[in-house]
């Protein structure tokens, strides 16, 4: 059934041309999983000097290698790092013996690369509730190791999709001191899109040197801005994990360095929207703007309001300009709301203003606007400062019957 879905019309042309990172080499294999016929079993190994940052999501029944993952991430830099991901089972809900799954996992990467194992992560995305058949990827560990190489990070890309229709990569080089720095990261996700503290499944790789505390408080603060402001059905993975692994082989300290920071924030960006375009059945790709709130937190509950309200998506899908269903879900949000301040206007097209329809506006005229693939939402609340931009996608029946028969 993945195999078959047809690529989203809001995708890109192409997986984009990506930087060789020095010190990471990448392999992908299929392992047969759930599927047979399909790559499904990615390794990325890290050279000696890397550090490894991450957020992982908050969900109070997250995967066992998430749970694993968490507590590995204050690991010692000097022996390297590992990352192996398998799609098509979760690893979710398994209880001791997705533990055991990890464990067997992590020991036989470990004796295959000479790393210790608290130097293994793993992550599992798909089905959850299956005990994962760990047999099979262990049994193609060795050539993986043996399939090994810097260039092959878009194999690792397509080996972790799921409902995915493509492969999602960006990158980035910035010069600092005169030395080229070089970002590249690749993610997964379609369906149970609503980030907390993480996303889906994504692994960001630089050349950078940067300490794991800095590294861990600039990504966590960068996905703040990102990932957790996307959002496609608002449904929160027990599987969210988010790596950044800095192998420091440019010999470039980025410690404090706003380029190095830019840079990576437009790849999470870049990922983040690109996940929101693969959202399951998505034929929108929607930007919501919320100004005039009383603070930023305001904003962005009234955000996700908007963007996880069925009413509106399916407003979207269906190319309606209803606009009261961005005024119900303003009201519902349980942030501070004025009914006569606020103002909404689809793109530059205004609306709505002071608690009534626009005397300028032409239904015809929204009804346009909202026949493009991507729109812009905007809603001021006219109380005070605070902003925030989410992005989400709409509602059509491809979700239904993506979901509907996602176990078969």
């Amino acid at each position: 059934m993945v195999q078959s879905l047809s690529r989203s019309p809001l995708a890109p042309a192409r997986f984009p041309d990506m930087p060789v990172i020095k010190g990471v080499r990448f392999a992908a294999i299929g392992a047969g999983v759930k599927y047979q016929g399909r790559t499904d079993v990615m390794l990325a190994q890290m050279d000696p000097g890397t550090t490894v940052a991450g957020v992982f999501t908050r969900s109070s029944t997250r995967s066992a290698p998430v749970l694993d993952c968490q507590s590995k991430l204050n690991g010692d830099s000097k022996d390297g790092a590992a990352i192996l991901v398998n799609s098509g089972n979760s690893n979710a809900f398994t209880g001791h013996i997705g533990q055991t799954s990890v464990a067997e996992i992590t020991a036989a990467v470990a004796d295959l690369t000479g790393l210790p194992e608290p130097r293994v992560f793993t992550a599992s995305t798909g089905v959850i509730g299956e005990p994962l058949p760990h047999d099979r990827i262990i049994a193609k560990i060795s050539e993986l190791k043996d399939g090994l190489s810097e260039t092959r990070i878009e194999d690792a890309a397509l080996a972790i999709m799921t409902t995915d229709t493509y492969a999602k990569g960006a990158s980035a080089q910035v010069v600092i001191d005169g030395q080229t720095v070089s970002i590249a990261g690749i993610a997964k996700g379609s369906g149970m899109i609503a980030p907390d503290m993480a996303t889906m499944l994504v692994y960001i790789f630089t050349d950078a040197r940067l300490e794991q505390a800095a590294l861990q408080d600039l990504l966590a603060t960068i996905c703040n801005r990102t990932f957790n402001c996307i959002t496609v059905d608002s449904d929160t993975s027990t599987s969210d994990s988010l790596m950044l692994c800095a192998t420091g082989a440019s010999g470039v300290n980025v410690k404090g360095e706003e380029a190095f920071a830019a840079a990576l924030e437009a790849i999470m960006l870049d990922l983040s929207h690109q996940v929101v375009r693969d959202g399951e059945g998505a034929t929108k790709f929607v930007e919501i703007q919320i100004t005039g709130a009383v603070t930023d937190a305001d904003a962005k509950v009234h955000g996700l309001s908007i963007a996880n309200s069925p009413l509106v998506k399916t407003a979207f899908a269906g190319e309606d300009p209803n606009w009261g269903r961005v005024v119900m879900a303003i009201g519902k949000s349980g942030a501070t709301a004025d009914r006569d301040l606020l103002s909404i206007s689809f793109g530059d097209l205004l609306v709505a203003e002071k608690g009534w329809v626009s005397p300028s506006y032409r239904e015809e005229d929204a009804a346009a606007l909202m026949k493009q693939d991507e729109i812009t939402l905007k809603v001021d609340l006219g109380l005070g400062t605070g902003r925030a931009t989410v992005w989400t996608c709409d509602l059509t029946h491809g979700y239904i019957s993506i979901n509907a028969d996602y176990r078969s």
